[in-house]
């Protein structure tokens, strides 16, 4: 199908609102490539099609099956975004997917929440372990006066009860701290990786 001028400027405003939403997911370098990208496969749309029963009504056709603009740009975006996270399995990228997928998917959002949970749970203990030597009376298991314990951890200011654990807490806390990173990069890989299976399927 050969466009008019007003079926050009039909499919031109369509990218123009495409741009304009990959913009807010994407940086600007990037975003030029992806609108070439998409409207090539626009234009090879137009072109294998008949145009019937007419030029407006097949040009919507296939603007509709296409989406909104502003679904393409946010699924444009989100499978770049993880393609890169899964491929390169770095901390920014991934942290970058995590949060992609949080503010534009409801599963994403959860499973977002629980990674960054236990990314924060990881650091913590790290802290902490860290902490020990610069605050012994500070840092340790934290006791209540029946000998129960209430927190372990850092608390300020220095509690009553004596804390229990010497300094050899410090490498139980960051041999668990590690662990828990390496868990946890490992598992958003993972779902990264389940989320891109699951788009391409």
């Amino acid at each position: 199908m050969n466009l008019s001028q007003v079926g050009e400027s039909r499919v031109n405003g369509y990218l123009f609102v495409l741009e304009r939403s990959l913009k807010s997911f994407l940086p600007i370098d990037i975003v030029r490539d992806a609108r070439r990208e998409i409207e090539s496969h626009v234009r090879e749309r137009v072109a294998a099609h008949d145009g019937s029963p007419n030029e407006r009504e097949a040009l919507e056709k296939i603007l509709a099956e296409l989406g909104s603009p502003l679904r393409v740009a946010q699924a444009y975006s989100s499978e770049r975004i993880v393609d890169e996270a899964v491929t390169t399995g770095r901390v920014v990228p991934i942290a970058r997917a995590l949060w992609h997928l949080a503010v534009t998917t409801l599963s994403g959002f959860f499973a977002a929440l629980g990674l960054f949970a236990a990314y924060l749970a990881g650091v913590s203990f790290i802290i902490v372990a860290a902490l020990k030597p610069f605050f012994p009376d500070n840092v340790g298991v934290h006791v209540t006066k029946n000998g129960w314990p209430i927190v372990i951890g850092a608390v300020w200011p220095a509690p009553v009860q004596p804390v229990r654990g010497g300094y050899w807490i410090i490498p139980i806390f960051l041999v668990l701290g590690f662990g828990i990173l390496v868990l946890t990069h490992r598992g958003a890989r993972a779902f990264l990786g389940w989320w891109r299976r699951r788009r391409v399927a």
